[in-house]
């Protein structure tokens, strides 16, 4: 069973910059990809930006040049810097993994999510 513990998310005024953090813990062989989506409210669950265990990296455009994925392999944690961050960024920021487990199978899972207000 693998668990994502996610932090990182709060209220920022437009412009500013948050760093959401999902740690991975439990049983883990590999990691193949890490993401993080969102939900704004009356809206359906999109995709932020996604890293593979190669480092390749997908943005979705709204967000391309302003935020960054990154993945600290020795913590199986992975970062979502957001900067410039705008009203319309506002949503439930979601982590989610795709791994193979300890016994050899293929799982997947998400975070509890954590809120990122951008508001003045």
């Amino acid at each position: 069973q693998v668990q994502l513990v996610e932090s990182g998310g709060g209220l920022v005024q437009p412009g500013g910059s948050l760093r959401l953090s999902c740690a991975a813990s439990g049983s883990i062989f590999t990691i193949y990809a890490n993401a993080w989506y969102r939900q704004a409210p009356g809206k359906q669950r999109e995709l932020v930006a996604a890293i593979t265990t190669d480092g390749h990296t997908n943005y979705a455009a709204s967000v391309k040049g302003r935020f960054t994925i990154s993945r600290d392999n020795t913590k199986n944690t992975v970062y979502l810097q957001m900067n410039s961050l705008k009203p319309e960024d506002t949503a439930v920021y979601y982590c989610y993994i795709d791994l193979l487990t300890a016994t050899m199978r293929r799982a997947n899972t998400w975070g509890q999510g954590t809120q990122v207000t951008v508001s003045s």
